[in-house]
């Protein structure tokens, strides 16, 4: 394929998807009631405009790295706006709920006698106020459309970001002798990226919703060498010093800074001396100062119990004290990507 025609299917493919989450943000916008928290004095907020031109930047960023080498076109490329279509009745049947949920401040349903005891008592609510939290198959359904379309479709883009620290260290390595073993992996977005990339690559998928795990399961189907494993990322129950590489996507800002702490743990006990950990998640303050307004209100428009927390936290030292040294450090729309490796 030559560059100007992969350039031309790119920019279809990203188009069409931008359109489609990007519009239905805005009807979003129309059909919700905003919540006006008391604010921090941070600075005005970042117009349409400038997210908008912030979203094409990163897009171009995006194309570099292919049109470089660093990693393949998405293997969804030519699907994302079809998928944005057929995902907007679920969305949109799910947003008066969300809508309830937001302005009664209902957040707990999830946590039941049956779930009690089951599962961490952080993880038990109803986290972006989704009907189910975690724990049901509707939820794993719309989940990905939702963060897709409150990003306009930037997402998996953002996500694509930690491919570069992994395609960095693998110039060494053989991916067929490569284990990597992924922290919350939700629904597998992140993971399908990675096998499309190092198909030969043994990948390990962890998560504490079984329902997230089967849409994760249908996703990855395509390739073999992935187990998927009920389980907590701070207690995986995996085999110590025995991943090369370790990740979390947009995983600790949903976590309490004590589990954060045990995460970071858990992911240096896991990873070879020389081991790669890559974090893809949120910005946090001063990553971009324009921005810290909008991270600010963030948590009132969804239930994020621990954001606040996260944004303000030292991050790179909460993973030192781990033994995970930072390696790099980059910014990409609304999230951070942070590769780190274990002291040898």
């Amino acid at each position: 394929m030559s560059d100007t025609l992969g350039k031309t299917l790119y920019r279809l493919g990203q188009g069409a998807r931008v359109a489609g989450y990007w519009s239905q943000y805005l009807l979003s916008q129309r059909l919700t009631k905003p919540i006006s928290p008391k604010p921090k004095d941070l600075g005005p907020f970042p117009g349409r405009d400038d997210i908008l031109r912030d979203l094409n930047a990163l897009l171009a960023r995006d194309w570099r790295n292919i049109e470089q080498g660093v990693y393949r076109p998405p293997h969804d490329l030519l699907s994302g706006g079809v998928a944005a279509v057929r995902g907007a009745p679920r969305y949109f049947r799910e947003l008066p709920k969300v809508e309830q949920r937001r302005h009664a401040g209902s957040h707990q349903e999830v946590f039941t006698p049956e779930t009690k005891g089951r599962y961490p008592r952080y993880y038990l609510q109803n986290f972006h106020y989704q009907s189910g939290g975690w724990l049901s198959r509707g939820s794993a359904e719309v989940y990905d459309h939702q963060v897709e379309v409150l990003f306009g479709g930037g997402s998996d883009a953002m996500r694509r970001q930690g491919l570069v620290p992994l395609q960095e260290f693998m110039k060494t390595r053989r991916s067929r002798d490569a284990h990597l073993v992924d922290l919350g992996c939700g629904t597998g977005r992140w993971l399908s990226f990675v096998k499309q990339n190092h198909p030969r690559m043994r990948v390990t998928g962890v998560d504490l919703s079984a329902a997230y795990l089967e849409k994760a399961d249908e996703l990855l189907e395509p390739w073999r060498g992935v187990e998927l494993r009920e389980a907590a990322a701070e207690n995986t129950g995996l085999e110590g010093g025995t991943a090369d590489v370790v990740s979390a996507v947009y995983l600790f800002h949903e976590l309490p800074m004590k589990v954060r702490r045990q995460v970071a743990l858990e992911a240096a006990r896991l990873l070879k001396p020389g081991g790669l950990f890559i974090l893809v998640d949120s910005l946090q303050y001063g990553d971009r100062p324009d921005y810290d307004p909008l991270l600010d209100r963030f948590p009132a428009n969804f239930h994020e119990p621990y954001y606040a927390d996260y944004i303000a936290s030292d991050l790179e030292g909460l993973l030192a004290g781990a033994g995970l040294l930072r390696e790099s450090l980059d910014v990409a729309f609304f999230s951070r990507v942070l590769a780190c490796r274990k002291d040898s």
